[in-house]
C-alpha cells in the first residue's frame, strides 16, 4: 500500500528509538524512551494552496528532518507494521545536511 499525502502534508519515518544512552546504559524494553523528532521524509504533498496557486514545499522525499515532539499525527501500516507520521510543513523545524 502507498500513502500520498495532500496539501502541504509530509510522510516522515521516524529515527529508531535509541538503546542506549549517551553514556552507555542500556534501556530496557519497559523504558519511556520518549517520541522521536527526528526522521526521514518519505513523501510530500503538492504544496500548499495561497491565493489561487500552489506553493510547494520546502522538503523533499529523502531529506531527514528535525520536527515538533507532537505535532505530527502517527500512523501504524498493518501490511508492513511499520509507523509513520504525518506532518505539515510547519511542524519541521530544520533539514539536516
Amino acid at each position: 500500500m502507498k500513502i500520498k499525502p495532500l496539501g502541504d502534508n509530509v510522510l516522515i519515518e521516524p529515527e529508531k528509538e535509541k538503546e542506549k544512552t549517551d553514556g552507555g546504559i542500556l534501556l530496557p524494553d519497559t523504558a519511556e524512551r520518549g517520541r522521536p523528532e527526528k526522521g526521514k521524509v518519505v513523501a510530500v504533498g503538492p504544496g500548499k494552496m495561497k491565493g489561487g496557486k500552489i506553493v510547494p514545499l520546502e522538503v523533499k522525499k529523502g531529506d531527514t528532518v528535525l520536527f515538533t515532539k507532537y505535532g505530527p499525527t502517527e500512523i501504524k501500516m498493518v501490511d508492513n507494521k511499520k509507523e509513520y507520521l504525518v506532518a505539515k510543513q510547519d511542524d519541521i523545524l530544520a533539514i539536516i545536511e
